[in-house]
């Protein structure tokens, strides 16, 4: 359709070298060719249009100190980019890859991932170039400090509300947060990923990984399939990839590899997700470190080829196009059941054409990876009224239903707008939906 080809030049045109960000505008306007053509007061109004452009971009220096006395200086960002379903609501990622076309794709996904969930919350997303490896808790309090110093007077509880990414756990929200009461002298609830000791959600740091293998898992149903003996694969060692893992080995599948940015492990017997959670999250050690405990699992030091691992179930929780049309080629000739993208956009396009094509069955990043959002509303619903904290399984129940609702949603649209089975379309297209009404129901702002 021209209309969306004109959308998109003018988004490569007004926005170049942001890579990220064309291919993710791109992917969602492919799936709306027929969306507008049913309802052709979306063009008329603009919503595309004023959809692909934030409402807000910020960009701020942050000066901080490191151990040596050194004065350092990095770059943060917060795109606010759309409110129309409530406020803001997207993670900060500390990573030195962070640049603002990454922050826009980053936010432009969150968009729809949000709307998918069904509460109350727009989309937006932030974070630096900085990057945590290696730094001492002083020096990366510091730079949280100086970070949020600067971010406070774009946030609140009825406004923007950041969470955490990569590189963003527990100990950053910590910081930021104790310099967002300092600074507002208030204690309320502008941002979640907080210590169960000062409000925050149980099951947060779940959420995602949890909600990725929840929505797999209806899938998987939907054929008459369940995890039980499947042999999986993860790729990735943070929160994602190590709470999927949980909820695998919960439901009967066999963890057979996981990898990091240096390394992967494969035992085709299944590997120990406890230890593996150790070392990531206590130890703070490569995954690598696995074999000081068993050293006759196989270790290899080209991450990238853990997709060459025969296996029944991929999930890729690592980092964007992570998985390209080479690795989907192989895991389809390996005679891989289904993939479940547990990171923000981590399989390529030509990867996701070769997917669908061959039959494999695949849930997308917007739907797939909407847990982590999902709880982190929950968790702005507990601060905003004094209450006792949810129980863990008040919290994963609701986040359960959350995720079978939005594998609902996204199968029955994809069969209304004749495109039964592509989950990715019906993604796209409902979160569209749910945004675009919103905003014409409210103007022309």
């Amino acid at each position: 359709m021209q209309y969306l080809e004109t959308v998109l030049d003018d988004v490569i045109q007004r926005s170049p070298n942001e890579p990220e960000f064309h291919q993710s505008v791109r992917e969602v306007l492919l799936a709306l060719e027929p969306v507008i053509e049913r309802h052709p007061e979306y063009q008329e109004l603009g919503i595309l249009e004023r959809l692909v452009e934030p409402e807000r971009q910020l960009i701020f220096r942050i000066p901080w100190v490191d151990d040596t006395g050194r004065t350092r200086v990095n770059r943060g960002f917060r795109v606010q980019f759309n409110s129309s379903l409530g406020p803001y609501k997207g993670g900060l990622r500390f990573h030195p890859s962070v640049n603002l076309g990454i922050i826009k794709f980053l936010g432009f996904e969150q968009i729809f991932k949000n709307a998918l969930t069904g509460l109350p919350i727009g989309g937006g997303k932030g974070g630096s170039d900085f990057n945590p490896e290696g730094r001492s808790d002083g020096e990366i309090m510091r730079f949280c400090q100086s970070f949020m110093t600067e971010l406070f007077r774009h946030i609140s509880p009825e406004s923007d509300v950041p969470a955490g990414d990569i590189g963003v756990g527990q100990r950053e929200i910590g910081y930021m947060f104790g310099q967002y009461k300092r600074i507002k002298n208030t204690y309320e609830g502008a941002i979640t990923g907080k210590g169960l000791s000062y409000g925050g959600s149980l099951v947060r740091k779940e959420a995602t990984g949890y909600g990725l293998v929840y929505f797999v898992n209806e899938m998987l149903r939907s054929q008459g399939e369940t995890f039980a003996d499947k042999r999986v694969v993860i790729s990735g060692s943070g929160n994602v990839a190590l709470y999927a893992a949980q909820k695998v080995q919960e439901l009967g599948g066999i963890v057979i590899a996981f990898s990091d940015s240096s390394s992967y492990l494969y035992d085709d017997r299944g590997l120990d997700c406890t230890l593996v959670r150790s070392i990531k999250e206590d130890r703070r050690q490569r995954i690598s470190a696995y074999r000081d405990d068993h050293p006759d699992v196989q270790c290899e030091t080209n991450h990238r080829d853990i997709w060459s691992i025969p296996c029944d179930i991929a999930l890729p929780c690592a980092t964007e196009n992570e998985l390209d049309d080479v690795a989907a080629r192989k895991l389809v000739d390996n005679g891989v059941l289904a993939v479940g993208e547990g990171a923000n956009m981590p399989c390529t396009p030509r990867a996701i054409d070769v997917l669908q094509k061959s039959g494999v069955l695949f849930a997308p990043a917007k739907a797939a990876n909407a847990g982590g959002v999902a709880v982190s509303a929950l968790e702005m619903s507990q601060n905003s009224q004094i209450t006792i904290p949810w129980s863990f399984e008040r919290v994963d129940t609701k986040l359960k239903d959350i995720m079978n609702n939005i594998y609902a949603k996204c199968a029955a649209t994809a069969q209304e707008y004749d495109q039964e089975g592509n989950l990715a379309a019906g993604a796209n297209i409902a979160g569209f939906l749910a945004v675009a009404e919103a905003m014409k129901a409210q103007g022309i702002i």
